[in-house]
């Protein structure tokens, strides 16, 4: 799929929306911002795999250097539709950059700014992420709509926009996340589809070969064990935002869930078993031997 040069329909949608009668103070303090805006978002591809620029007028300043690649699904049928959600400024979202199924590569946002795609969201103590991450939407219609497989087109498109990325910031392998891992609660994508594993095998991301074992105790919602709360403890090391309670809750549910989306694919029931448990515990191993480790969740 190819997108035709579109860019002036975003900026044509934020002039439209500009044309609310504001108070004067308030009018007067929205248009030097939105000047500014209009100003940002005139840029440059920063990479050589994007093919288009369609510059999106969701963004804001940054609160801090970005150390994070959070990959999202656009959880809609249609490409085109997807992206011009992303460049209405009415729905205040957006995501630095959009990969379709055949690898064409557009690019929304600069990464000096702040684009608006985690929502509330949290990893490591940190509750700003989007002032901390590059985003990038992958274009599939998610859950909802049928979930599609990643085409190896489109992976590939993904694993060199990272490496680009890569190249321009300091990010490490553990902070290369899914929007489930963030937004535990709330989110699903990219899903237990993507596959992580090939990203890693390029030097992306965290990976270990998951622990399939059916040995054990397996613990569900309700529960409560000694057991829960080391994986919680383990959980929160990692990122995840949980509380070390010996209580299966709903919250500490989600966050086993996103774990097995993203490094235990094979079953994903936000239960606790041993399979979950070993695959949690080596991953840390592997995220502290690992050279370019974060260690901003280790105890």
């Amino acid at each position: 799929m190819r997108l035709g040069s579109n860019a002036a329909a975003c900026v044509a949608a934020l002039v439209l929306h500009n044309r609310r009668v504001l108070p004067g103070r308030e009018r007067s303090s929205r248009r030097a911002s939105e000047r500014s805006r209009m100003v940002s978002s005139q840029f440059r591809p920063e990479s050589s795999v994007v093919a288009e620029v369609r510059p999106s007028p969701n963004h804001g300043e940054r609160n801090a250097s970005p150390d994070m690649i959070v990959l999202h699904y656009t959880g809609m049928p249609n490409d085109e539709d997807a992206i011009n959600h992303l460049c209405n400024p009415a729905t205040e979202v957006s995501a630095h950059y959009v990969v379709l199924q055949d690898g064409y590569i557009v690019q929304l946002v600069a990464e000096a700014r702040r684009a608006w795609h985690a929502g509330a969201s949290s990893w490591a103590g940190e509750s700003d992420i989007n002032s901390r991450s590059i985003g990038i939407e992958i274009a599939n219609p998610g859950h909802d709509h049928g979930y599609p497989a990643f085409p190896k087109r489109q992976v590939a498109a993904v694993t060199a926009l990272c490496r680009s990325i890569l190249s321009r910031h300091r990010i490490a392998a553990d902070r290369v996340l899914a929007h489930s891992d963030i937004a535990p609660s709330r989110k699903r994508d990219p899903g237990e589809k993507f596959p992580w594993k090939a990203l890693a095998d390029s030097g992306i991301g965290l990976w270990v070969k998951p622990t399939m074992t059916q040995a054990g105790p397996v613990f569900t919602l309700g529960d409560s064990n000694p057991a829960i709360a080391e994986t919680q403890a383990l959980l929160a090391s990692f990122g995840y935002a949980v509380t070390a309670s010996g209580h299966l809750d709903g919250a500490t549910r989600d966050a086993v869930a996103a774990f097995q989306r993203h490094f235990r694919p094979q079953r994903v029931d936000g239960n606790i078993d041993e399979s979950t448990l070993a695959t949690l515990k080596d991953l840390i191993a592997a995220r502290d031997a690992h050279p370019s480790a974060s260690k901003r969740g280790s105890a």
